[in-house]
């Protein structure tokens, strides 16, 4: 019987457009549920796919910090976030949260 070879699987090996760099964003910050180590770890894989020297030097970090930074071992500040964010050419922007109609009836009335 052959011995079946595996390799371990990269992500960062098959982002190759912004579109599929901030779709795969998208979809760790659905699965993080708050874990910001987890999101930090989704970026480190996209600065790979972007070439992490590049990225470190876009946003004016030096390579180690910014490994250090997006291992998903620590939480990186938010200032880091942004200037990761900014070098990868992807944004960051809000939305609301879903609200029972109950809540938004409360928010129309106090309103009034």
């Amino acid at each position: 019987m052959a011995k079946t070879i595996t390799t371990k699987y990269d992500v960062s090996e098959h982002l190759r457009t912004p579109q599929e760099m901030a779709a795969y964003l998208e979809a760790c910050i659905e699965e993080a549920n708050g874990d910001a180590a987890f999101i930090a770890k989704a970026l480190g894989d996209i600065a790979r796919a972007k070439g992490m020297s590049q990225v470190a030097r876009d946003a004016g970090l030096s390579r180690e910090s910014l490994y250090k930074a997006l291992s998903g071992e620590r939480s990186p500040g938010f200032d880091t976030i942004l200037k990761v964010m900014s070098a990868l050419g992807l944004k960051l922007h809000a939305e609301a949260a879903r609200t029972t109609k109950s809540t938004a009836q409360r928010r129309l009335a106090a309103d009034r």
